[in-house]
């Protein structure tokens, strides 16, 4: 059974090439009127590597495979997009 709108949430991976040259995630249906505005320029201005929705029943995993990946790739390893795909595997809605 597929997950609902309300039971997933949107986030994209990007490359900050503005300022740090870091790789960062933003998850879209989680940011609030505080941030919403900052965060999205930040995403709409970077390069964008990877995105997608991950199910709600299991975030909490997706973002730590999704942490361990954005430290592997700021330490300079390669990680294409299939391999970040692969590693999220059954994660994503």
């Amino acid at each position: 059974m597929g997950a609902i709108e309300s039971e997933k949430t949107m986030f994209e991976v990007y490359r900050d090439t503005a300022y740090s040259g870091r790789y960062r995630v933003v998850y879209f249906t989680e940011l609030d009127e505080h941030n919403k505005e900052l965060e999205i320029n930040r995403a709409a201005a970077a390069e964008p590597f990877f995105d997608g929705y991950i199910g709600n029943f299991r975030k909490d995993e997706a973002k730590r495979i999704i942490d361990g990946l954005l430290a592997r790739m700021n330490s300079d390893e390669a990680v294409t997009p299939d391999e970040f795909a692969a590693a999220l595997a059954g994660l994503l809605a």
